[in-house]
């Protein structure tokens, strides 16, 4: 029996490497990744076997980034969400954004819930953007938002979290190979694919290619098949 894609979980890397490769401003490379965050959620909206996609858009260190590029990937977001309203509805895709939201504008926040109120009732794929989101951050968040009840369990805790779904595959682009501090708890037992294709240049088709990889590996989740 192979194995099901239920939840794939992509950290998006290689923006900047891909404009800077191309003489190009890194602000290029963030605006070609937004068009393949589109493509790429299209593709698993009609994948008979994904029911989940997380991908991380931005994490809680990459404020650390020069300010106006910071503030170009504020705009671009919202300016992404807005646009893309027609295609979630139309691809029936639910969208739930995890993270720390309350750092963000008003304006975005506005934007983020409004889709994710007008898109509450679609049944199809959901897809999370990870946004302000980092691993150690959401654990953290998740034990406040649970105090002062004890004892603590682990079903107490995954219930706690922003994101309460196990990944079944997790893939990164852009060559590194590290998690980067991405759903370090779901990500317990997901099948790792790393590849050095730069965000911007990634499509359906190698996706479609790990896919069929994963679909073989043999899941023993710490024991015996």
């Amino acid at each position: 029996m192979s194995n099901r894609p239920n939840h794939i979980a992509i950290i998006m890397d290689g923006n900047g490497r891909w404009a800077k490769e191309r003489n190009m401003n890194r602000t290029a490379g963030h605006e070609r990744g937004a068009e393949v965050v589109r493509t790429i959620t299209s593709f698993c909206s009609i994948h008979p076997e994904i029911e989940r996609l997380t991908l991380y858009a931005f994490s809680t260190e990459n404020w650390k980034r020069p300010k106006l590029e910071v503030e170009f990937l504020m705009k671009l977001l919202e300016k992404y969400l807005k646009n893309e309203q027609k295609n979630y509805l139309e691809e029936n895709v639910r969208f739930e954004p995890i993270g720390d939201l309350s750092i963000f504008s008003k304006s975005l926040r506005k934007v983020i819930d409004d889709l994710q109120s007008v898109t509450q009732g679609c049944n199809g794929l959901v897809q999370s953007l990870a946004l302000n989101y980092g691993g150690r951050d959401e654990i953290v968040r998740a034990v406040n938002n649970l105090f002062p009840s004890t004892p603590i369990t682990v079903e107490q805790l995954s219930n706690a979290l922003d994101c309460k779904h196990d990944i079944d595959l997790l893939i990164r682009t852009g060559g590194d190979h590290r998690l980067s501090n991405f759903l370090l708890w779901q990500a317990a037992y997901a099948e790792l694919f790393f590849t050095n294709t730069l965000w911007p240049e990634f499509t359906s088709v190698e996706l479609e290619s790990i896919i069929k990889k994963f679909k073989t590996v043999e899941r023993r989740f710490g024991g015996l098949n």
